[in-house]
């Protein structure tokens, strides 16, 4: 039997979890001011005269107000010279106000008029009558096509190099918060493993790891992804999943938020005794993951990871590229605000890696009809070079090393 899988009955698994917060400190009044400054300098370079973030995490990120994008506009402006002003339907003027941290003029747009004609008002208002304008890259369309339906003398293009810019080094203090939310989310993954039996559902197993990742102090709902056996092939799941059946493969991808933060992880394992192609593919999984790791190095471009990993799976059989059996997706995602986001583990992004930068490490393998094998860690980059946020998984025995 797999070590640390089954054996235990939900509530005395949910009895053994803690709160694991204590440690949690928000970003800072003086952070936000700092990104707010350093998007400033980006701007400047980009030849931007100002940038407009929408309700979501860029607009969370630099000023750090909380709101979620709907079909009504809000968002903020920030002009390269640092006057920050937002916009926001009339009747939410003060709920925006309770949830503003870094505070700006409110402009209000009534239920009949047009957000766009106030957003290039405010612009003009600004100085800002033509030149560049910068667009949250997340934005959706009706609201880029607005705005460039009511002017023709502003140019508007995407932010993205503001935003990314900005978001892709994570600071010390966020990189404090990404590690609080991984821990929570192994805890999870280590209670959840000890419930599974046979015929269990991955519902329950989905409405479990929800409760265990608020009994550990998570914010919200987590998202979670739970296969068994033949399912597992199946990256992201398939419609009518199965119940777990002795000896098959189990694939747990799960995460949460801490302040906003998100965490991200998978096992995969046996329950009950694994086969030699289990322990094959597992082995060359591990390698993989290893061999991605490694190559991880300052000034070593994000592709390059990628390729690492494809070409040792390659060389064991599986691929070459994209093909399967083998790794039918990219080697990771940039990770942070957004649970998938700039720069990723992808052969065609050339971006150096540099200090601050956080990944997931997961090339997964899948063996059509048969099962698939994900092991999903992540790492930031250090001066030095990588540096796991979670150790890996220790073998296909003993997943989480209670025995190493």
């Amino acid at each position: 039997m797999t070590i640390g899988v089954g054996g235990k009955k939900p509530e005395e698994a949910l009895a053994e979890l803690s709160d694991m917060t204590m440690a949690v400190t928000p970003i800072p009044i003086e952070e936000f001011d700092a990104r707010l400054k350093r998007a400033q300098t980006l701007m400047t370079e980009q030849g931007l005269d100002a940038i407009y973030l929408n309700a979501g995490t860029n607009l969370y990120y630099f000023t750090g107000t909380k709101w979620y994008a709907s079909e009504r506009l809000v968002g903020a402006i920030l002009t390269a010279k640092g006057t920050l002003e937002y916009v926001a339907p009339h009747f939410e003027v003060d709920t925006l106000l309770g949830f503003m941290k870094v505070v700006g003029k409110v402009n209000g747009w009534h239920e009949d008029e047009s957000p766009y004609e106030l957003v290039k008002k405010t612009l003009n208002r600004l100085g800002i009558t033509g030149g560049k304008v910068g667009i949250d890259e997340s934005s959706q369309f009706f609201i880029s096509n607005g705005l460039q339906q009511v002017t023709s003398d502003i140019e508007f293009v995407c932010a993205k190099a503001v935003t990314a810019g900005c978001r892709m080094q994570k600071s010390k203090a966020e990189i404090a918060l990404l590690q609080i939310a991984k821990d929570m989310t192994l805890a999870v993954h280590k209670a959840a493993a000890s419930i599974l039996r046979p015929g269990i559902s991955t519902q329950e197993v989905t409405e479990f790891i929800h409760l265990a990742h608020q009994k550990v102090g998570a914010s919200g709902s987590s998202f979670c992804i739970v296969l068994f056996g033949v399912d597992s092939s199946f990256p992201h799941g398939v419609k009518h999943p199965k119940a777990l059946e002795e000896g098959e493969v189990v694939l747990i991808d799960t995460g949460c938020l801490v302040e906003g933060y998100n965490s991200d992880i998978t096992r995969t394992y046996v329950y009950g005794k694994a086969t030699d192609r289990h322990r094959e593919i597992w082995a060359i999984e591990k390698e993989a993951q290893a061999k991605a790791f490694s190559h991880a190095q300052i000034g070593t471009a994000c592709g390059d990871v990628d390729i690492a990993a494809r070409d040792y799976i390659a060389s064991k059989g599986l691929g070459p590229e994209y093909q399967v059996p083998g790794l039918p997706h990219r080697t990771g995602h940039g990770i942070g605000l957004d649970i998938h986001e700039w720069p990723y583990l992808v052969k065609s992004d050339r971006t150096p890696l540099a200090t601050g930068m956080c990944f997931s490490n997961e090339p997964m393998l899948v063996i059509p009809n048969e099962f698939g094998i994900r092991l999903e860690d992540h790492f930031y980059m250090t001066d030095n070079g990588p540096k796991w946020f979670t150790e890996p998984s220790h073998s296909i025995d003993d997943p989480f090393g209670y025995e190493a």
